[in-house]
């Protein structure tokens, strides 16, 4: 899609800024650099979330906005390990980096993408990577489906902004709307997979959205990224949340639950602060398992409406952050000008509280950082503390 020389100043310029590049004099006429600044600003946002497309110097990056929405090499995989078959379709192509990894687990893909540029760099991107039997379709997904064979998967990743480019978190306010086109899709596939944001209430999705069989709640390195869905033509009566977090390139921890056992679970709330403090990962907080992973994991509860939990035990195979209690103070104004005196620097959170983290590193008067971390929370009997901890 370009000439040799302009490639050639891409890599020689691939870790400059590009901000000042683009003040510099343009020297030479055989060097495409409006291509030139664009392509090193993608390969520079893709160097740590796609570092394998970074790795292959021919590949073409889109606009900023297309890479920001793609997802990540990580739970990019994560996303191909789920299914397999011999058809799918990605109703909402994009830069298509999850077609990409999905598609090789079949043998006969569908990339849809209604952008005229998204579709030319990925026909230029899937022939570098080595897809076979693929089909680019330059229209809408819902222009799209009616002619598509039937499939194993379609997969869909609604954009999630408004027309005047904010973000959104309903289903309603997402192109293609899914609620409107689930009924079609599944006419077409026997599993449709929908990428949603972090942010969506996935309560509220579940009710919109008919036949969910799974639900996926994506983090890497312990912050949430995605949820997914997956749904199926057939009728399923309990809904496995599956939390994921991905902590490494090595390690995925994964707790698997339903909603009936969570809501059945009984577990017991602490009378008092033992020698460990457990902090569920993202994915858990977000999936609402609150106590099906104290039950999993033999914890106790500080309160019913705080998510942290204790044991005197060590528990290293537990998801999510583990501490050693050091300290324990109280919520009045002599206790907090004690932690200034003993802990003039810290990491502050808060759980259950009624001041925000930096509301409360003001009044205590405390820099960030250090080793220790605060925990400002509700414990039993409606009392607020602070947990003075370090990593375990």
């Amino acid at each position: 899609m370009t000439n040799k020389k302009t490639l050639q100043y891409i890599f020689i310029h691939q870790d400059d800024d590009v901000n000042k590049l683009v003040l510099k004099k343009r020297t030479d006429i055989e060097i495409d650099y409006d291509f030139a600044f664009k392509q090193i600003a993608g390969r520079q946002r893709v160097k740590s979330k796609l570092p394998s497309f970074y790795h292959n110097k021919e590949l073409i990056y889109p606009p900023q906005l297309n890479i920001e929405q793609c997802s990540s090499e990580s739970t990019a995989l994560y996303k191909k390990s789920l299914c397999e078959g011999f058809s799918m379709a990605d109703l909402t192509g994009g830069f298509g980096v999850d077609f990409y990894y999905l598609s090789t687990n079949y043998r006969e893909s569908f990339y849809i993408e209604q952008n005229t540029e998204l579709c030319e760099i990925a026909n230029h991107n899937f022939k570098i990577l080595g897809c076979i039997n693929h089909t680019i379709i330059n229209k809408k997904a819902e222009d799209a489906i009616d002619d598509l064979p039937e499939l194993d998967l379609v997969y869909i990743d609604p954009a999630r902004r408004n027309k005047i480019g904010s973000k959104t978190v309903f289903i309603s306010d997402c192109e293609p709307d899914i609620s409107i086109l689930q009924k079609r899709i599944l006419q077409k596939s026997k599993k449709l997979m929908v990428k949603l944001s972090p942010m969506l209430d996935i309560s509220s999705a579940i009710k919109i959205l008919k036949n969910v069989h799974e639900v996926h709640i994506l983090s890497v390195a312990n912050e949430c990224k995605e949820i997914l869905l997956i749904l199926k033509t057939e009728m399923v009566e309990r809904i496995k949340f599956i939390a994921v977090n991905i902590v490494n390139n090595s390690k995925t921890d994964i707790f698997e639950f339903f909603k009936e056992d969570e809501s059945a679970c009984l577990i017991s709330n602490s009378q008092e602060i033992k020698k460990f403090l457990y902090e569920p990962n993202s994915s858990i907080l977000k999936s609402g398992a609150f106590k099906s992973i104290a039950l999993n994991f033999n914890l106790l509860k500080l309160h019913n409406n705080t998510h942290l939990y204790t044991s005197n035990d060590l528990i290293s195979d537990f998801q999510g952050r583990i501490f050693e209690v050091v300290d324990l103070v109280g919520n009045s104004k002599k206790d907090m000008i004690e932690i200034k005196i003993k802990y003039p620097k810290a990491n502050i959170s808060t759980r259950n509280y009624p001041l925000k983290p930096e509301e409360l590193k003001k009044k205590l008067g405390i820099e960030d950082g250090g080793d220790i971390f605060i925990f400002a929370c509700t414990i039993e009997k409606d009392l607020k503390v602070l947990i003075i901890c370090r990593k375990a």
